[in-house]
């Protein structure tokens, strides 16, 4: 958590999420043509910077652990691609950007760890189509809070929770943060954007 952040709720202990992630990589799956020859050969996971990429590699290891489905995993940063760029007062981060395999005709899940107004969704849409041109792209994300600003939908979500102005919801990984689960938090002043934890 942050400093200033006042804990609300405990949506997803440890165990929630891993069952969470379980159920979706069922999901995932089932998205998949049974009768074709290579699922790993038509379909990839993209994870967005930063817990969208640990999220998709989890989910790759249980499908391939699961099913003995080998699917590739992406690496997607959108910072320069956010409409809001250029409005940010001090220089941005710019994190790896990783795709291993040509995205032109595959069918790309798109993961995530929370969605808010939509907008880094839509930067995401942007990087992936600079990339190839893929069959389709479906939208994962651990929690879809709402209050969307752009006509951007989710296709797999583990929990929707409707928030209020000054909440957020913060989804925390063990190969990020200090703990694993997933909080609704008070903090100081809306953040305005989805970018990461909000």
């Amino acid at each position: 958590m942050e400093p200033d952040d006042r804990i609300k709720a405990q949506l997803m202990a440890e165990r929630d999420l891993g069952r969470t992630l379980d159920r979706m990589a069922q999901q995932i799956l089932e998205l998949t043509d049974p009768d074709a020859d290579n699922a790993a050969d038509a379909f990839a996971l993209v994870g967005m910077q930063t817990r969208g990429v640990h999220l998709a590699r989890r989910l790759a290891a249980r499908i391939r652990e699961g099913d003995d489905v080998d699917l590739p995993v992406g690496v997607l940063d959108v910072t320069m691609y956010r409409d809001d760029v250029r409005l940010r007062l001090n220089q941005p981060q710019i994190r790896e950007t990783h795709i291993p395999v040509d995205l032109t005709g595959r069918h790309v899940v798109l993961v995530d760890d929370v969605v808010y107004t939509g907008r880094t969704a839509r930067a995401a849409l942007d990087a992936l189509m600079d990339l190839g041109r893929p069959a389709s792209i479906r939208f994962l994300v651990i929690v879809d809070r709402g209050h969307r600003e752009l006509p951007i939908s989710t296709d797999i979500v583990g929990r929707r929770v409707p928030t209020l102005p000054g909440e957020e919801v913060r989804v925390r990984v063990r190969e990020v943060d200090d703990r694993e689960g997933v909080w609704l938090v008070e903090t100081p002043r809306p953040r305005g954007d989805d970018a990461d934890s909000a």
